[in-house]
């Protein structure tokens, strides 16, 4: 992945559009990663992932409310912060 300082970024903008066409790139401020610039095309992506993904855990979870497969809210949320999980 390209990596450009902000102050690059900002005076190389039209480059940095064009390089995000082809690959991610990185944009560091005082050289710690702050940002990453993506294409349309890898946006909509992973959008389209997480849709998917979100909707795979509601058809999950509607399963498992028809097989009775469920925990009370105290019990969820004893585990929770006792960073117990499945």
């Amino acid at each position: 992945m390209d990596a450009l300082s902000a102050n690059e970024a900002k005076t190389q903008f039209g480059d940095m559009l064009l390089k995000a066409q082809r690959a991610p790139v990185q944009i560091n401020r005082n050289g710690k990663p702050v940002a990453v610039v993506i294409s349309m095309d890898e946006y909509e992506s992973i959008e389209t992932l997480k849709l998917r993904l979100l909707q795979s855990r509601v058809a999950q979870a509607m399963t498992d409310i028809k097989a009775g497969n469920t925990v009370d809210g105290e019990s969820f949320f004893d585990a929770l912060e006792k960073g117990e999980h499945d």
